[in-house]
């Protein structure tokens, strides 16, 4: 009964006028199953219904499996269940719409609500064959058979034309030697190489791109010299050129490494290649309407050749990168190893450079720069690994001001009492009163000190005050010395003669 009413509602939207597409968005079902409703005729659709009542289906055999995989995944997709069932059991002669039917009765007698996938693939320009190879990156959280958690890393390469692909996992974060070998390998297994490859932005390449012309990491810069291929990298934060590349990761993480459990590296990677043989180079792509190996076919002969064999000798053993947090740390290998304060800078990229030799973990600034620190790797996870030094400034501004006040001030215990004060009243705005303290120094030096000791007795406490007790001292010294007599320098020598005192009497009493 359910079916039939999704049968009338596909067809009443499709009166409506909407498109297939929003049928399927608006009943929660597949595209496909759109199309095959809307091919039926009601008799047709009722025949359809009563064979699936009475018929035998050849997935039956499996059903028990496939419900499994469906409570304990709702979000899987038919054509993942259909690569599991060629996986697991050698499935050869079935047909993947058979599949899909086939889930679709499950979720809908077991009311297994279906959660879209978000399968999504960027524009890509229809190249000639043997121009373009894309690279891309990416990571995945999966469940281990031990009945942990595993993070693994992911690199995938796609022929522009053929959409060919070749993808290769680790089990720790990609360094520019892995990149290099690992491009090797995708050459090795396309048999040949482009003439030019684009990459998804990487500090594993790229120190930096300077308005259009790249700055190539060390290692980088060798090979590239060696292999002389075309490098384009898709500029950040811009979507068009970011688009250029086939969102190949986010295909592989859905159809292959979702809800798989990791045992170890290389059965994982077997895997990856046994999936690419029977899905991800077999199936029809969706833009070219090809199976990818077919294409590759065509398309190998106008690859280049892959002469030579690259010495790896040549990479230089500053090759990772991180990130430096704002707590002045870098994160490698699960634990947290501290950087110089100061060294992460707002606004900034902030990256580091990373080498590990002889169990010590060095960190600069810039792949040939010199080391801003280096720690012992510990071998536990989870572990702060910190330098004292680290968490101490050299110098900062306030001590630059305090060194700068016992200068001006000729009593050191004046001095460092006049800063305890400032520190203690006003602990936020120490370095403003500090420079108040130094700005009266030099307008009032003859008077600084006895300002000191007049604010301290009158139990004042603010910068502001000093300043104002050394403007009050210096004019009361101006006032006394505008009392002294001005005497002419052409006088200064001379005195008075000395007169007898009773000439003083004679005149006072009118005498001569």
């Amino acid at each position: 009964m359910e079916k039939w009413m999704i049968y009338q509602e596909i067809h009443r939207l499709k009166n409506m006028g909407f498109s297939n597409s929003k049928i399927a968005k608006k009943l929660n079902i597949s595209r496909n199953r759109v199309i095959d409703y809307l091919n039926m005729t009601p008799d047709a659709f009722a025949d359809f219904m009563a064979s699936l009542q009475n018929r035998t289906k050849k997935l039956d055999p499996y059903r028990s499996e496939i419900l499994t995989w469906l409570k304990e995944h709702p979000d899987v997709t038919s054509a993942q269940i259909y690569d599991w069932l060629q996986d697991k059991f050698d499935i050869q002669s079935l047909a993947e719409n058979t599949v899909r039917n086939y889930v679709n009765h499950l979720r809908e007698h077991y009311h297994i609500p279906k959660v879209a996938a978000n399968r999504i693939y960027g524009a890509v320009d229809e190249l000639p064959p043997g121009q373009q190879i894309q690279v891309d990156f990416g990571e995945i959280i999966v469940d281990t058979s031990s009945g942990g958690r595993q993070k693994l890393y992911v690199t995938g390469f796609i022929l522009s034309h053929s959409r060919f692909k070749y993808v290769e996992w680790l089990d720790r974060p990609f360094r520019t030697s892995d990149l290099i070998r690992i491009q090797e390998n995708a050459f090795h297994y396309f048999g040949g190489m482009t003439e030019e490859i684009v990459y998804d932005q990487d500090r594993l390449l790229a120190v930096s791109e300077n308005a259009g012309d790249l700055i190539l990491t060390e290692s980088f810069t060798k090979y590239h010299q060696f292999r002389r291929f075309k490098v384009e990298l898709c500029r950040k934060s811009d979507p068009e050129s970011k688009g250029k590349i086939e969102q190949v990761i986010k295909y592989v993480k859905n159809n292959f490494a979702k809800h798989r459990i990791f045992d170890n590296l290389n059965t994982w990677q077997q895997d990856a290649l046994k999936w690419l043989k029977r899905t991800g180079n077999y199936k029809v792509h969706h833009n070219i309407k090809k199976r990818p190996f077919e294409v590759h076919a065509l398309e190998k002969q106008h690859l280049q050749t892959v002469s030579g064999k690259y010495h790896f000798d040549n990479i230089s053993s500053i090759n990772i990168t991180r990130t430096i947090h704002k707590d002045n740390v870098i994160r490698f290998e699960g634990n947290r190893y501290s950087v110089p304060l100061g060294t992460y800078q707002s606004g900034n990229e902030n990256i580091a450079y990373v080498s590990v030799t002889d169990g010590k973990l060095s960190i600069s600034l810039h792949p040939t720069g010199d080391s801003i620190a280096v720690h012992t790797v510990s071998d536990i996870k989870g572990q702060v690994i910190t330098d004292p030094g680290h968490r101490h400034r050299s110098q900062t501004k306030r001590d630059q001001l305090v060194a700068q006040v016992f200068k001006v001030l000729d009593d050191p215990e004046l001095a460092d009492g006049l800063i305890r004060t400032l520190h203690t009243h006003y602990p936020r705005h120490t370095i403003d009163q500090l420079k108040i303290v130094l700005q009266s120094a030099k307008q009032y030096p003859q008077h600084i000190n006895d300002a000191v000791k007049e604010l301290n007795r009158l139990r004042l406490t603010s910068a502001n005050d000093l300043r104002d007790i050394a403007i009050s001292l210096d004019i009361q010294h101006g006032k006394h010395r505008a009392k002294q007599p001005v005497i002419n320098e052409k006088y200064k020598d001379m005195t008075a003669p000395a007169r007898q005192p009773d000439i003083y009497l004679k005149v006072l009493q009118g005498g001569q």
